[in-house]
């Protein structure tokens, strides 16, 4: 059986202008740039991922996004983040091939979507509702691997302003994982920069903007001169997965292995 092939990207920051930047990158060119490589790079692709903050506080950004991705073949998986309007993104992304479900099963593979955003908080929480979602989509998952995703970051990654504006209900989030042990990765957006760890046999993986990143471990808020980037990841049937993110411009890739062993 073939792997599951996934690309990941996130924190994309559109507007409904075509020109407007975010910290001296205009994010719409970026995107598009961006997604023009991985197609050339690494199609065809089971499906993608836009893991939150799609746009920048700005509704019209999602007329942008849809224009960029709706020749896109495969399912596009899509959650909020801090700068998203759900309501907004949900009616703007009313139609095929965007996805907004709290799951999607691929073969041996459930892929879990979670809401992270809080209305009027940079920082993440899981309500109750969406909480019980996770521990209903794991515990029904019939043998499958779940690769869970959301936008913010449920560990510290060791940068305090960063730290203070990641999900703040991260125990209740792992209460969940620890207890039904078929999650073999959890990824997120939100950090603006690459991040690779286990915790016990889970796979964590931050992945960077297509525009603009964060420098690691920064007390402060830093801005880092790395260029925009995207994950690719395969999902083998026996829930070992590889990963890679690739940096655009550079047109290079840091590429690993799973290196945590499936439960």
């Amino acid at each position: 059986m073939s792997p599951l092939r996934l690309v990941q990207f996130t924190d994309m920051h559109l507007y409904g202008s075509d020109t407007e930047s975010l910290r001296g990158v205009q994010t719409l060119p970026a995107l598009a740039h961006t997604l023009a490589q991985a197609r050339a790079r690494d199609w065809p692709v089971d499906a993608v991922l836009a893991t939150g903050d799609l746009v920048q506080d700005d509704p019209g950004g999602y007329a942008q996004f849809r224009r960029l991705f709706k020749g896109i073949t495969v399912p596009v998986l899509c959650i909020p983040g801090n700068h998203d309007d759900p309501d907004a993104m949900s009616r703007a992304l009313d139609c095929e091939p965007f996805v907004l479900d709290e799951y999607r099963d691929f073969g041996a593979w459930r892929v879990v979507m979670l809401d992270s955003s809080l209305a009027g908080s940079a920082a993440g929480h899981l309500s109750e509702a969406t909480l019980a979602q996770l521990e209903n989509a794991l515990r029904t998952a019939e043998g499958r691997h779940a690769l869970v995703c959301l936008h913010h970051h449920p560990v510290s990654i060791s940068s305090r302003w960063l730290d203070q504006v990641g999900l703040d209900n991260a125990a209740d989030f792992w209460r969940i994982v620890d207890a039904q042990r078929n999650v073999r990765a959890v990824v997120w957006g939100h950090v603006h920069q690459s991040y690779d760890s286990c915790r016990g046999d889970v796979r964590l993986l931050g992945t960077p903007s297509t525009c603009a990143q964060f420098k690691p471990g920064a007390k402060d808020f830093a801005v880092d001169t790395l260029p925009p980037a995207y994950r690719t990841l395969q999902l083998h049937p026996d829930g070992t997965l590889s990963t890679e993110v690739v940096w655009v411009e550079k047109c290079a890739a840091g590429s690993s292995s799973s290196v945590c062993s499936a439960a």
